[in-house]
This record gives C-alpha cells, structure tokens and sequence, in this order.
C-alpha cells in the first residue's frame, strides 16, 4: 500500500494534480518538490490566493490539504529518500537545439531526473510519468534507474495527464478516465495496481483504464493531436466561410449536432494555444519522421500550420482594415491567457499577434484578470524578435479594461474571459477614437449589439461578405 508520495515538479500538472490526491487521500503523505524556491514559496504562501497557479477551486483544495498531508518543499532528496512512488512532472519543452530542433521533446529535465532518484533511491521505488512523453521515453528511464542506482528496484509507470486548463480541477476529481500504462510482468502489473489503488479512493474502477507502457505515452500525444486537428480544422473552415458569407457559427452547430462528430473544440478563434497542443503535436511529428513515416509527419505538422496561419491572418486583417497602418496606432488586447480561467500564457495567440502588430509599429496595451506586465515582457522577450527595452515601450499592462481601450484605435479579443461580455461597451465606444473597431478572435461578443452601438465588428468566420 502506498503511504509517501513525491512529485518532482511543482508546475501547472504537478501541483493540482498532487492537491487533488491529498485532498481524496488523507491517509498518503503528499510531497511536492521543486528546485525553484520563488514558486515553491508561493505554493507555500499563507494567503491561500497567492499560489502561484490560478485554476477555479485549486486554492480551495489546497486550503483543506497543504499542512495535514500535502508539502511543498525544496528538499528534493529527501522527499525521493521517503516515497514509495515518484512521479515525474517536469517540463518537456520542444527542443531549440541540435537534432530535432523545433520538433523533438527536450527530455533533459527527464533525465536529470531519473538520475537523481538513481542516486538518492535506496529502496525499491515505483515512479511514474506524469509528464507528457514520446512513446518509448519509460525505457530510456528505466535503463537508467537500473545502470546507475544502488541496487533498488524500479518499476515505470506511464500515468499521463488529460486536463484541461482552466476545468483541472473538475477534470480531476471526475476524469473521463483515468490512463495507467505499465510492464507485462507480475513487478510490472502489481506496481499498475498501487496506482490504481490511489486513484480508487475517489475515481470509479470503469474509469481507470490499464494498458502497457508504450500505449499509455502513445495515448496522450494522440488525444492532443485530435483535439488541435478539430480546432484547425474549424479555422481552416473560418476563411471559407468569411469569402463565401456562411457564418462559421453556424456551421459549427450544424456539424456539431451530427452525434458521429459532435460539438466539442468546433469553436473557430484566433488559434489553439497552451503548453501541449503545438508540443505534442510537433513531437508526434518528429517520432513518424524518425521511423519513416513522412506522409503520417506531413499529415499532422498540417494542423500545425493552420494554426499558425490562423495567428498571422488575425493580426493581418487589423492591419488591412485599420487602412493598412497600424504605425503609432494604439491596439488594446482584451486578454493574454492562452484561454480563459488560467493565468498560463504559453504558446497564446496573443503573443504571436502582439509580435507581428509590434513589428507594424503598433503601440499595444493588454488588459487580462490574470496575468501581469512581468509575465507579457517575459513572453515577448522569449520570442527574441526585439529587445527587452524596445518589447516594454511596445506593449504595457494595465489593470484595468476601460483604461486599456481609452483612445484606442481598436480592440482586439484574444482571450474568452467571461467578463468581457458584461463590460459596458457604450462607455468603451464613447472613449475610443473613431471609426471604433473590435475584432473579436473568440467570438464571444454579441455583433449585432456592437454594430448598434456604432463598433465595426470583425469576428472569426462571421462577417458578411
């Protein structure tokens, strides 16, 4: 029976996840381990909604558990020393160097792991991939768990994640299912059942599915490249329809309706962002061409590209139809959160086409609920388009809505927040310079209301022709 848990990684996987675990099982000792000491600090924080991930109910959860038996530390080797089972949730970034560059997960933090429990493991251990993974990586650890340890045994587990951000924590307490992929052997197959043993103590048994390890990494990668392919496949359908006058909306429920495909990520909008979707996909990518498989590379590195046409084709249209300048123009951006309900801003939209209008001259102000000036600067800065001085007198943060759209030339929608629907938009258009526009890349504006107002509104796929 499992007592002591470790979870390597305090991120936005690793620190719901393991809150959630505590919180179903009192009776197992949950430690969370990082080396960065400003967010193990923040998880620690006394004002429960100071930790550093927003997700709707997390403080609540991390309330009931952090101090009974859920720890956040920096102690890495002694939280290794005491679990029976490790989880490993590290990033896995895309790699920006050597072969693969641009394509293949970065397993480096991966590594480091497994040989930081083979050093410090003293006893037999089961650890487990929490971090998204290529098909095959649970080798690659194991190999070295057993060539560089001291004598333990080790058992891999691949246990990927399917949350999505913004819902974690509901997809955590009712999974759709949850996916445990481990050896064939005895060892193997009793170290899959600990775990599902955890897991039981809240999530029912027909929701826990087992299958061998490489199924379980193949799984996951698999999962995000359907969900981006539905997503790219609307927007693909978006330009369609804005030449055709269709209203993508529309469409999107007619097809949604059809019970073979449903209405789920039918959503046209400014583009997918987020920490897995252009990861994963990309990673698929490089495994198919790894083996040969070029049609199956050219297939999926498609999705890839309409998303990133859909980015470069938003911020175009605000250039055609602000007269084809946007030079000294102030462009306010109505959220920077890749989605809405997160404070997670990697891979947005808005940074993409923040840099592209930046590169037109444009003077952009952001207002988002949940994120800050430091983090937009530090997104900008990780593009490496400009320096870090030209990135903070381009684009600013403020803190409040009616002051990012005061005099603006324009508003751009890049996240779904809900409250932008409830603004007062008289009160916006009244303080905006004329002709007012609002181009709305999530659809979530009523047009009809803002055309009354006297806004030109541009929507994703909407727009007479």
């Amino acid at each position: 029976m499992i007592k002591n848990i470790c979870c390597i990684g305090a991120g936005y996987v690793g620190g719901p996840t393991m809150a959630v675990i505590a919180q179903r099982c009192p009776h197992i000792k949950v430690t969370v381990v990082d080396l960065n000491e400003k967010r193990i600090a923040a998880w620690n924080d006394p004002d429960v909604n100071k930790i550093p991930i927003y997700e709707p109910g997390l403080s609540q959860v991390v309330a009931e558990a952090r101090g009974r038996n859920l720890f956040f530390s920096t102690e890495v080797d002694q939280a290794i020393d005491e679990a029976d089972m490790i989880f490993i949730s590290v990033n896995t970034p895309t790699k920006t160097y050597g072969i693969g560059k641009g394509m293949a997960a970065d397993l480096k933090y991966i590594e480091l792991c497994a040989r930081q429990i083979a050093r410090v493991a003293k006893n037999d251990k089961i650890v487990v991939e929490k971090s998204t993974l290529p098909v095959r990586t649970a080798s690659a650890i194991k190999d070295i768990l057993d060539n560089t340890g001291n004598g333990a045994q080790f058992q891999i587990l691949s246990n990927p994640e399917f949350l999505a951000e913004g819902t974690a924590i509901e997809d955590l307490f009712a999974p759709d299912r949850v996916l445990i992929g481990g050896d064939t052997t005895p060892e193997g197959q009793k170290a899959i059942q600990q775990l599902v043993d955890v897991y039981a103590n809240w999530v029912p048994k027909d929701r826990i599915l087992t299958t061998n390890v490489w199924s379980s990494e193949l799984s996951k990668l698999t999962a995000n490249a359907f969900l981006a392919q539905r997503v790219s496949s609307i927007n693909a359908l978006s330009e369609l329809c804005e030449r055709t006058g269709a209203n993508v909306n529309e469409v999107a429920k007619a097809i949604g309706l059809d019970s073979r495909i449903g209405p789920k990520f039918l959503k046209a909008s400014v583009g997918f962002g987020g920490s897995c979707f252009q990861k994963d996909i990309l990673n698929l990518v490089y495994i198919a061409k790894s083996y040969g498989l070029h049609e199956v590379a050219d297939y999926w590195e498609q999705v890839i590209i309409m998303n990133d046409h859909q980015k470069r084709r938003f911020a175009k249209n605000i250039i055609s139809t602000l007269y084809n300048t946007v030079s000294g123009k102030k462009i306010a951006f109505l959220g920077w959160a890749f989605k809405k309900d997160t404070n997670d801003t990697r891979e947005s939209a808005a940074i993409y086409v923040a840099d592209d209008l930046v590169n037109e001259q444009a003077e952009i102000v952001v207002f988002d609920p949940k994120v800050g000036q430091e983090q937009i600067q530090f997104d900008l800065n990780y593009l490496n388009t400009r320096t870090e001085e030209e990135n903070k007198n381009a684009v600013k943060s403020v803190a409040n809505p009616y002051e990012a759209c005061k005099n603006a030339h324009a508003i751009a929608i890049l996240t779904e927040w809900d409250e932008f629907k409830s603004y007062d938009w008289k009160q916006i258009y009244d303080n905006m310079l004329k002709p007012a526009f609002v181009f709305d890349g999530r659809n979530i504006l009523d047009k009809k209301a803002l055309e009354d107002i006297g806004f030109k509104y541009h929507g994703i796929g909407v727009n007479e022709i």
